[in-house]
């Protein structure tokens, strides 16, 4: 690392994240190029950004860090063309890609300069989109056209109090004040955008960032993002059933040594997203969730529903996970979909992009109907008729078009109660009931939720070596 480079901020973060003493500073000696507004009377040490290499648990990985000290960290033609010579090296290498932000936006001195070696980024970054992980974590400002590069990489990160991230500032928005609602803010992005998978103290985000790298491939070619499981295989996990409606928990009492990294965790709380290992294997995982209990055992109930924005975090989700060979687990737990007048402007299409996440992914696909699957909504979690590998089913599970009291109401409508109640029953047992689903092929096994860490243990293990032919086509269109 450079001397300039040495006590700032920018390379603490840098020395954090990275293995101590891995990193190699690259373009150390550059500089601004212009000289317009006597830009060559400022000192501009390595023109705002700090970029090199190193290596994070044994991972080789690409890192730029931003100098706010430097110009306030704008992004001149030199900085950003610094950038981008990082991604051509992890393209070439087929390593990640972690960009620390933290920056007043375009250097004005520069302008067309500037905008057109940012431009070149925004290329580099969409070249890299499904070659390489890339991950960004925001410190300070990410404001204007840099808010694209976030929104261009898998993962991001914000610093809870400092980092602000926005494309038109809070102030420049119409009936928008920071008091009232801070669309720049950690909460906001990762509350309420979405954008941010985590936020949290510099400490805790850069922390993050090593345990993500860590269940990665280091890109879409590895099959490396294995480490030796040292827990039991066949492990009972005796209390799975009562996580049928908090699935966070359940994902992580059937993962290796129970890690599960959520992604987007904030964020439509109905929808579950993130990394598990499984005999040392990461796996992706997505699962309905009715509720959300704290440490201290109190719990936030949510609609059993599937939601516009839950749809749309996974499907991205599982798009990432198609992208780099990781397999997808899901656990289904849904009775439809989120019906209210705002939601029903995109859920159609919403809906329509989880399915053909799912559909399209041609990874090993598992499914555990853990609670009901009711309707089209079944349909669109991983189900069997979109592609799902193998389906399991708990004892417990109800899988059918809707509740059986429900069904009997429609279709005897003019019966009297004890008549309801008899074909309530009736309609339970011959539609709604995993033994009926599994009889038509629709389930592949009826498991005791005790029992399911081994189970889908075992189908990933039989799936490992999945090939799948597809028609012939430059890509979708949904």
């Amino acid at each position: 690392m450079s001397n300039n480079a040495t006590e700032n901020s920018a390379s603490r973060r840098i020395a954090t994240v990275l293995d101590e003493g891995s990193f190699v500073e690259i373009g150390g000696a550059v500089t601004a190029r212009n000289t317009d507004f006597n830009l060559q009377e400022k000192e501009t040490p390595a023109d705002g950004v700090i970029t090199g290499y190193g290596v994070i648990d044994g991972n080789l990985v690409y890192v730029y860090s931003q100098d706010a000290s430097v110009l306030k960290g704008a992004i001149g033609e030199m900085h950003a063309k610094k950038i981008a010579n990082i991604y051509d090296m992890a393209m070439k290498m087929g390593a990640p890609v972690i960009g620390l932000i933290d920056c007043a936006g375009l250097r004005l001195q520069e302008a067309t300069d500037a905008l057109e070696a940012f431009g070149s980024l925004y290329f580099k970054q969409a070249m890299a989109s499904g070659v390489i992980p890339q991950i960004t974590a925001v410190f300070g400002m990410c404001g204007g056209g840099l808010a694209v590069v976030p929104g261009l990489t898998d993962f991001t990160f914000m610093e809870n109090k400092e980092g602000k991230l926005f494309v038109n500032s809070p102030n420049a928005l119409e009936g928008n004040i920071d008091s009232k609602c801070d669309t720049a803010s950690a909460e906001y992005q990762s509350r309420t955008a979405g954008l941010v998978d985590a936020a949290g103290t510099e400490e805790e985000i850069l922390g993050q960032i090593r345990s993500l790298i860590c269940m990665l491939p280091a890109n879409f070619e590895d099959d490396a993002s294995y480490e030796e499981c040292t827990d039991d295989l066949n492990r009972i996990c005796a209390d799975l059933a009562n996580a049928a409606e908090d699935t966070g928990i359940a994902l992580a009492t059937i993962s290796d040594n129970n890690i599960f990294f959520e992604t987007k965790k904030e964020y439509a709380k109905e929808m579950v997203t993130g990394f598990i290992r499984l005999n040392g294997m990461t796996v992706g995982a997505v699962a309905n969730r009715s509720k959300v209990y704290d440490e201290e055992g109190n719990a936030e109930s949510l609609g059993q529903v599937l939601t516009v924005d839950g749809c749309k975090k996974a499907a991205d989700f599982i798009n990432f996970c198609d992208a780099f060979s990781i397999p997808v687990l899901s656990l289904t737990n849904v009775t439809g979909f989120e019906a209210t007048l705002e939601a029903e402007k995109d859920m159609a299409r919403a809906v329509a992009k989880l399915t053909y996440a799912f559909a399209n992914a041609s990874v090993p696909k598992v499914n555990v109907i853990v609670g009901k699957a009711y309707g089209s909504a079944y349909i669109a979690m991983n189900s069997k008729s979109i592609g799902a590998d193998l389906v399991y089913a708990w004892p417990t599970a109800e899988i059918g078009m809707m509740d059986a009291s429900m069904a009997a109401k429609i279709m005897y409508a003019d019966a009297d109660a004890q008549t309801l109640k008899e074909k309530a029953a009736e309609y339970k047992e011959l539609q709604s009931s995993p033994v009926s689903a599994a009889r038509r092929g629709y389930v592949d096994a009826i498991i005791d939720a005790a029992d399911t860490r081994k189970y889908v243990i075992g189908a990933f293990e039989m799936l490992f070596t999945k090939r799948e032919d597809r028609p012939a086509k430059k890509h979708g269109t949904v």
